[in-house]
């Protein structure tokens, strides 16, 4: 009886305490992680942003109610959408990051020497101050003096933008918010004409069991 009763309330009511990322574009499912302080709340000219300190996965990061970053964590998304196609390009020099304004990937991508300058383009100003105050293990890149953050629209940089990259990391928040554009046969066929001759695209593409048909569409560019 205990058990039936304890499955109807947590169905019924998001437990309070608690943090939910339930979401639409993850249908049928939802993410909750216990809080233990509130560090963070406010709304940039883009989107929801909150920080707080969890029970079992460190200080989070969301956005527009979507988890982006866990302190515990996060090294193994970082490290894998930098280092691997940073390895597999004989000498990068020249790194773009579209998006990423915690600093991790660019964390990553600086550790590599052969780099000369890696540049960020956030377009949200809030993401980059917020992750220097409470995330300063990611954003410890920004200081280094081949940094070079910009605050604008990644689509919108890439405009007049032809070989100049031997890297692009698109390191993008889910495709239903002021990341849209960065999904679309434009955008990359953008990224292809900023990229030099052996250049290397990598992008952050969701999840391959239930948005099967967003990659379907976004590997026919």
């Amino acid at each position: 009886i205990f058990f039936r009763v304890l499955v109807v309330f947590t169905m019924d009511k998001v437990l309070p305490g608690w943090f939910s990322e339930i979401s639409s574009f993850w249908p049928g499912q939802a993410i909750s992680l216990e809080v233990e302080e509130m560090l963070f709340e406010g709304r940039s000219d883009f989107q929801d942003i909150k920080v707080f300190k969890s029970k079992a996965w460190g200080t989070v990061f969301t956005l527009d109610g979507a988890i982006q970053v866990c302190d515990k964590d996060e090294f193994s998304y970082h490290e894998n959408i930098a280092h691997i196609p940073l390895f597999s390009h004989p000498e990068p020099k020249q790194v773009l990051i579209i998006g990423g304004g915690d600093g991790g990937a660019m964390r990553e991508v600086l550790k590599h020497e052969s780099v000369q300058k890696c540049t960020l383009c956030d377009v949200d100003k809030m993401v980059p101050e917020i992750s220097r105050k409470y995330f300063p293990k990611l954003s410890c890149a920004f200081d280094d003096p081949r940094a070079d953050v910009i605050i604008g629209d990644g689509f919108k940089h890439l405009e007049d933008k032809n070989d100049c990259y031997d890297v692009i990391i698109v390191d993008s928040s889910d495709p239903d918010g002021p990341a849209s554009t960065l999904f679309g046969e434009e955008f990359f066929s953008r990224c292809k004409r900023a990229l030099h001759a052996d250049g290397i695209l990598v992008t952050q593409a969701e999840n391959m069991w239930i948005h099967l048909d967003l990659i379907s569409e976004m590997k026919e560019f």
